[in-house]
Parts: C-alpha cells; sequence; structure tokens
C-alpha cells in the first residue's frame, strides 16, 4: 500500500516538475538566440560600408587657397598670396559673409545678456554657499570637543574650497563681462525675507 501511494504521488509530481523545467529550457535557448542575434548586428554595423564623402565647391575652396599659397614666390609671404586670391574669387562674397556693425552689436548685447544672467545664478549660489558655511562653521565651533571632530573640519575646509572656487569663478565671468564693453552691473536675485 505505501508503494502505490508513493508511485501516485511521483506520477502527479513528475508531470508537474516537467512543467516548469521546459519552459525554464526553452528561454534559456531563446535568450542565447537574441544575445547571438544582437552580435551578429553588432558585426554586421562594423563590417557596413562608411559613406563617401561629397565633394562641393565648399570642400574644394580651402584647398585651392593652400594650394595657391604653396605655389607662391618666395619673396613673398603665403598670407598675402591667400589674400591677394580672395578678392579676385569675388569680393561681393566677402562683403554678403562680413557680419554688419549692427549684427555686431546685437551679438555683443545678447552675449552680455547671457553673461549677466550666468553671474546672477552665480551670485545667488555663492550668497547660498556663504550662509551654509556661516552655519556650519557655527554649529562646528559651539561644540565643546570641536578640535577632535576630525570630520566635521574636512567638512568646513571642503565648503571654503568650493566658495572660493565659485568666487573665481564669479570674478572670471565679471571680467568676461567687463571686456565685452559692458558696465551694467548684474542684479542679484530676489532673496527671501527672513523673519
Amino acid at each position: 500500500m505505501r508503494h502505490t501511494a508513493i508511485a501516485r504521488t511521483l506520477a502527479l509530481f513528475l508531470p508537474l516538475a516537467c512543467s516548469f523545467v521546459l519552459p525554464l529550457a526553452a528561454q534559456d535557448s531563446q535568450d542565447t538566440s537574441v544575445a547571438e542575434a544582437a552580435r551578429r548586428s553588432r558585426e554586421q554595423k562594423k563590417d557596413a560600408a562608411k559613406p563617401t564623402p561629397v565633394i562641393t565647391d565648399d570642400t574644394l575652396k580651402p584647398a585651392t587657397a593652400s594650394a595657391a599659397a604653396a605655389n607662391s614666390p618666395a619673396g613673398q609671404p603665403p598670407t598675402a598670396t591667400a589674400e591677394a586670391a580672395a578678392p579676385a574669387v569675388g569680393s561681393d562674397a566677402s562683403q554678403e559673409n562680413a557680419p554688419s556693425a549692427e549684427e555686431v552689436a546685437e551679438q555683443k548685447k545678447k552675449d552680455a545678456a547671457a553673461l549677466r544672467q550666468e553671474i546672477a545664478a552665480l551670485q545667488g549660489e555663492l550668497d547660498l554657499a556663504q550662509r551654509s558655511l556661516a552655519l556650519d562653521q557655527e554649529a562646528f565651533y559651539s561644540k565643546p570637543d570641536f578640535s577632535s571632530d576630525k570630520d566635521g573640519k574636512a567638512k568646513l575646509d571642503a565648503e571654503q574650497a568650493d566658495l572660493k572656487q565659485k568666487q573665481d569663478d564669479l570674478a572670471q565671468l565679471k571680467a568676461k563681462l567687463a571686456a565685452l564693453g559692458d558696465t551694467e552691473e548684474p542684479k542679484a536675485p530676489a532673496l527671501p525675507a527672513t523673519p
């Protein structure tokens, strides 16, 4: 009787076990086929021919100017030959490509406005960093055993170095703004009211 009960139990569990094992085996073979397909596609991409470059007048013009400079007589500097060749090609084209004074002034205004925005943002970050450093210093030095707190000291040193870096970046941006000839000082972002 015991043997028949064991045989029946095995007869029930064997098909169940097979139903779990077969999908897992199929999934393994499917995973390897996906990996093989990915490898093949990468190899095909590597083997694909690179597109050939298209030669146009724009790509040839710089070469002709350098070739004319190379063929110039020894007495003349190559820049003089290149300058002489450029007007001969078409003086109208050089006048069309040259930006007008209005465009240059407009570009300077845009650059100055962008710099002012960047300076204002950095000024806000700098102000926040200074406040954070002041709070952290107050918290650090208010501890009775602050001299033994190495991690706190390292954090303060890192904050001071970050503050110094932001000050240097701000000075560089202000110098760029001054180089553009802009004397208007950027406005700092509005600060929230303190209670």
